[in-house]
């Protein structure tokens, strides 16, 4: 059917489909050592990139028995994230993926997604952003404290922003210290590693049901020891609110989370199960994407001196010796000026030099 339409792709393979080759075609392309200034795409996606160069923009592949559409033209694109008619559904996940994130924002869908969305857009609403800016401050000027005394030395930015942004998180989501989700990070980080390593291995349904594989056993595991990580956190709060020591649950998106599980309305209460599902995806999400963020933008600053000499002559102009504020980040004007887009310096890179 998709042939007829001009949509072509790899030949299907009894059982793995297409995952053999794509796996083949990930360990040659991370043997290889990348440059600076290489192209990442065939690196990171390699059989993407050479099936999109070999057969068209939109193509179709084997994910196992399952067959999946690639689609790299905008306008299909824009259409399937516009999805008004509600036909395209999020990508189903494995038993691995199901005991990582299963429940969570990202994975779930309709009324279920709009009620869990509206809770995170609350939380990231300006005001609500607006009384995280100290803390955020402080954390960061921890950081600097400690890169001061090692002047001369080689810093490991990755680790260094992983600590940042977990303390972050730790302090203005769930009001806990970094200590306390130290482990929770910990154990995403590992619950991380074992879904990339399954992502292109083949399921087989009645296999699967009969026999748990080691990876599922060990995701099952982290997935109880992270949710009793949570819920003595979550009982922490409870016990404040309920022994008079602070007047609700709180504005932070734990506080969000807790005024919704007990709603006296069954129609806006959220499970227990739903609860942790919400815990789990922010602390991994937020802090995942903004430590990769922030390390590939300290990269590329690196690269560039020109970037670097220009954002910092706004800052200074702009801030002087003071802490960065909102009201001064909205002065910022290189960013949206035509030159710089051509250059490819982005918001992200400001928000970087910022900090």
């Amino acid at each position: 059917m998709l042939n007829s339409q001009g949509i072509k792709g790899p030949p299907y393979r009894f059982i793995h489909g297409n995952n053999k080759e794509v796996t083949k075609m990930k360990q040659k392309a991370l043997s290889k050592s990348v440059g600076l200034t290489d192209d990442l795409f065939p690196r990171v996606h390699p059989h993407f990139y050479t099936w999109t160069n070999r057969y068209g923009k939109n193509f179709v592949y084997w994910n196992g028995a399952r067959a999946e559409l690639v689609i790299s033209e905008p306008e299909l694109i824009k259409e399937v994230l516009k999805n008004s008619e509600q036909i395209f559904q999020k990508k189903q996940l494995s038993d691995i993926g199901m005991k990582f994130l299963g429940n969570g924002l990202i994975f779930i869908e309709g009324e279920k997604w709009a009620k869990h969305r509206k809770l995170a857009n609350h939380t990231f609403h300006g005001e609500s952003l607006k009384n995280m800016t100290p803390a955020i401050i402080a954390s960061v000027e921890t950081m600097l404290e400690k890169w001061n005394g090692q002047e001369g030395k080689e810093i490991e930015v990755y680790q260094e922003f992983r600590l940042l942004t977990s303390e972050v998180i730790s302090r203005t989501a769930f009001g806990s210290s970094y200590l306390e989700g130290e482990k929770i990070f910990a154990m995403l980080d590992k619950s991380t590693i074992i879904v990339s390593q399954n992502l292109s291995k083949t399921r087989i349904p009645l296999i699967s049901k009969l026999w748990k594989s080691a990876d599922l056993l060990e995701s099952e595991k982290l997935a109880k020891e992270i949710q009793d990580r949570l819920m003595k956190i979550v009982k922490k709060r409870e016990d404040k609110a309920v022994n008079g020591e602070v007047n609700s649950f709180g504005n932070d998106f734990l506080g969000l989370l807790l005024n919704v599980y007990h709603d006296s309305d069954e129609k806006n209460r959220i499970s227990l199960e739903d609860l942790v599902a919400e815990c789990k995806t922010f602390y991994f999400a937020g802090q995942e994407t903004v430590n990769s963020l922030l390390a590939w933008i300290v990269l590329h600053l690196a690269i560039r001196g020109d970037w670097q000499e220009k954002a910092r002559r706004e800052v200074v102009d702009i801030f002087g010796n003071q802490n960065p504020h909102l009201e001064g980040i909205a002065k910022l004007k290189i960013v949206s000026s035509k030159e710089q887009l051509q250059e490819k310096f982005s918001w992200e890179s400001y928000s970087c030099l910022l900090i």
